[in-house]
């Protein structure tokens, strides 16, 4: 019993002498371990899409829309009446013609025939006033004769006795044969309807042997000469150039360049701002400016009219005129600039024209600056950056 009370007392004290020399180890183990030192994990920066600034001595340009619409329109419609007995090649629809082209014809027998008749009233006429004149010299003689006393005393005789109502009569016939003769022949020469200007049909509605009226509607009719184009603005775009009779300023309207797709092709034409329509727009607000293109159709594909156009107009020149994305003005007029060392600061701009997505900066910013494009969440003014360079044509 002895025995067994010992052995238990050895294992224990074997065990408690084994833990306590692992716990030893343990100790020692630390405390030769290296100590590990906190670091402070730099944050990234951020990445800021950059664009180079170059200025140069440009001109404000703005844009506009609108539709192309002849200077003169008109209805074709005769003055006399009769059977249409002759019709223009070019009296068609999209038929092209030149000024003084006999487009239509009426009959002219019947007004031949009233210009002979009224030539003949005239002769007669002319007849009768000279037998009344000669009358007339024959009375007077005949009173001289008879009352040469009378006429010694002053006496004049009454205008009945030398005939003078009865020449006047005859010359107020003759006056009136005349109109009437001048008439005839203006209705003769109304039986050929001739163009007024060059230009080409729009609509055509008369056929060959058709029974006109005065008054009545034949065709419609442009001219080619010139071209215009209305293009609404805001008020405040008319402060960047001359509009002749409505800005300041004297000499002609400012230049414009208009552009449209057609026939698969892109054209450009010349123009120039040549007036203000009467008034504004009371639903818009918007002042109406008139481009007029001349020759619209000298060159092919033509600028047609009824085709929609875009409209630049040059305005006034800016010796340091920046033209930036619509991404890079932040609100306020403000831009995002990224120097050298690549901290971002802001920076206040003069805006002169804002078109679409590209802003036309007219003083703030220099030639090399570097403006942020991208749209970056949290920004402070000085804060550093990672300037990323794109190029002008990069679309994002």
């Amino acid at each position: 019993m002895m025995n067994k009370t010992k052995k238990r007392w050895m294992q224990v004290i074997l065990t408690l002498g084994v833990i306590a020399l692992g716990a030893l180890g343990m100790i020692k183990l630390t405390e030769s371990r290296p100590q590990i030192q906190k670091q402070k994990v730099a944050s990234p920066l951020l990445v800021a899409r950059t664009l180079e600034v170059r200025t140069a001595s440009r001109s404000v340009v703005i844009k506009g829309e609108g539709t192309v619409k002849p200077l003169q329109e008109i209805d074709l419609v005769p003055q006399v009446d009769g059977k249409v007995v002759h019709m223009a090649p070019s009296l068609i629809n999209g038929g092209q013609f030149k000024k003084g082209e006999v487009l239509l014809g009426i009959e002219p027998e019947d007004y031949r025939l009233a210009v002979t008749l009224a030539e003949s009233k005239v002769k007669n006429s002319e007849s009768l006033l000279r037998l009344a004149e000669e009358e007339a010299e024959v009375a007077e003689e005949e009173w001289s004769q008879l009352y040469v006393d009378d006429a010694g005393k002053g006496e004049e005789p009454t205008a009945l006795v030398l005939k003078k109502p009865q020449l006047a009569a005859a010359r107020a016939k003759l006056e009136a044969d005349k109109a009437d003769l001048q008439k005839a022949l203006l209705n003769l020469e109304r039986t050929r309807i001739t163009a007024p200007f060059d230009g080409r049909v729009e609509k055509e509605d008369v056929d060959m042997g058709q029974y006109v009226r005065p008054g009545e509607k034949l065709a419609t009719i442009f001219s080619t000469d010139s071209a215009e184009i209305a293009v609404p603005l805001d008020n405040e775009s008319l402060k960047w150039f001359h509009v002749p009779g409505f800005t300041p300023g004297q000499g002609p309207g400012a230049r414009a360049m208009i552009r449209a797709r057609i026939a698969g092709r892109e054209g450009s034409w010349e123009g120039r701002v040549v007036r203000a329509e009467g008034k504004l727009d009371e639903q818009t607000r918007m002042v109406r400016v008139v481009v007029r293109v001349d020759q619209p159709y000298a060159a092919r594909p033509p600028l047609a009219m009824g085709l929609f156009v875009t409209v630049d107009i040059e305005g006034r020149q800016i010796p340091d005129l920046a033209i930036i994305p619509r991404s890079a003005l932040r609100q306020g007029h403000v831009v995002w600039v990224v120097d050298p060392e690549g901290r971002l600061y802001y920076r206040k701009v003069e805006v002169a024209r804002i078109d679409g997505d590209q802003v036309q900066i007219s003083s703030g910013l220099h030639t090399g600056d570097q403006v942020v494009v991208s749209q970056l969440k949290t920004v402070t003014d000085g804060m550093e950056v990672r300037p990323m360079p794109m190029k002008e044509a990069d679309p994002s």
